[in-house]
This record gives C-alpha cells, structure tokens and sequence, in this order.
C-alpha cells in the first residue's frame, strides 16, 4: 500500500499568497490610472484567480471594462505578478511545522492548485518547499481543474498515491466538490480566501490552525491513523 498523500490546495491553503496578488493587481491599477484597492476590498478575489480580481479592481473604480480588454490586462497582471511572485507571500501560521511533523510519520505531499503551475512552481521554490511535494499540478496542467474530480485523481496518480490512502486540504467549494467527486476526505481550514465558510460547502472536518490537523487526518482516515499512531 502506498504512503497516505496529503494534497494541498495552494493560495488561501498552504500559503496566503493575497500580498503578492494584491500588489499586483495595484500596479495594474495605478497603470491604468485608477486608484489602488486595500486588501479587505477584494479579500474574496484571491482564490477566484487574476480576471476576478481585475474585474473587481476596475468595477470599485467605477471605469466600464470592455471585455476584449480583460485577456491583455490579465496577460499583464501575470507578469506583474510573476515578478513579485513570493516578495510577501508567506506559509500560513504552522503549515511549515505540520509538513515536517507529517514528513516524519512517511506521509507525503502533493499540491492541486487552479493556479497556474509555471507560477506555482516558482513560488514554491521561492520560498523552498517545491522539494517537499512529490506532485504539483496547476489549473492548466490537464483538460480539467478544479472543482472537476480529474484534476484531484490526476494529481494523486501523478504523485503515486491511492484515492483510498489520500485526503484532500482546501478552502474553497472547488476543493471540497472535487474531492467529493473523488471520493476523497476533504479537510476545509477556516482562514482562506471563500467568501462563504467554509463549513457550508460540506468538507469531511474543518481546522482553524495547521496545528490541528494530525488529529484531523487520524480522525477522518484510516490510512492517516494507521501513520500517525
């Protein structure tokens, strides 16, 4: 039987990338001549990906924003982005302590993610963790993503894993409709990026800090118990 397999979700998960993406998205702004926005304004864009958060920056401006215009303005805000990529991103409290704890017990990682994975794959390494997973597949990795169940199995395929020895850790309906339709334990944290809890979507448990997700896994997954005792 192969190791458990914890995958990630990664902005609003493993990591609150919502600096970087903001301060992205205020030099769009301030290019177009239109006012910065602070982070609580589109603090429900983060995890909805760059045209939400353009579409969001322009409608506080009150500017109309054609929609030919959206596909070069986010052609712009990807590289503006990329640029900045881990200047203020950070793990959230604990995530780093967690994986090593896991680490420890033979568990092993693998991150599903709707961004794209030439900028998750730089932002992981960036702030050295992108040997830590043995799986990184990104929104434009297959023919599908998330909340489509294939991009969670194709991840769990691409890092060796079993759908029976896995579980799933986001913070979004996307995360929890996928692994749902993987058949998937899913685990919601309380401090992403969803506008609504997280605990209205349905996730197998919920956690409020990466600290308690030991007993979370062991408590929800056979498998994760049977490492973790």
């Amino acid at each position: 039987m192969p190791a458990p397999l914890l995958v990630l979700d990664l902005d609003g998960t493993l990591l609150d990338t919502a600096p970087d993406l903001l301060g992205a998205l205020n030099t769009l702004l301030d290019q177009e001549g239109l006012p910065a926005v602070d982070r609580s304004a589109v603090k429900n864009n983060f995890g909805q990906g760059a045209r939400a958060l353009i579409v969001e920056g322009f409608r506080r401006a009150d500017r109309p924003l054609p929609v030919e215009a959206l596909e070069p303005l986010t052609d712009r805000f990807i590289a503006l982005y990329a640029g900045r990529i881990a200047d203020e991103t950070r793990p959230f409290p604990g995530a780093i302590a967690a994986l090593d704890r896991l680490s420890a017990r033979g568990i092993r990682f693998a991150v599903c993610t709707n961004k794209r994975k030439h900028l998750a794959l730089p932002l992981l390494d960036a702030l050295g963790l992108a040997g830590r997973f043995d799986a990184v597949l990104g929104g434009d990795s297959l023919p599908v993503r998330k909340p489509h169940p294939d991009h969670l199995t194709g991840t769990i395929e691409a890092a060796g894993g079993v759908s029976s020895a896995t579980v799933m850790v986001g913070d979004s309906d996307a995360d929890v409709a996928a692994a749902h339709g993987a058949g998937v334990p899913v685990i919601g944290v309380t401090f992403g990026y969803t506008a609504r809890p997280i605990a209205e979507f349905g996730p197998t448990a919920t956690i409020d800090h990466f600290d308690a997700i030991d007993a979370t896994l062991a408590r929800i997954s056979p498998a994760f118990e049977a490492a973790l005792s």
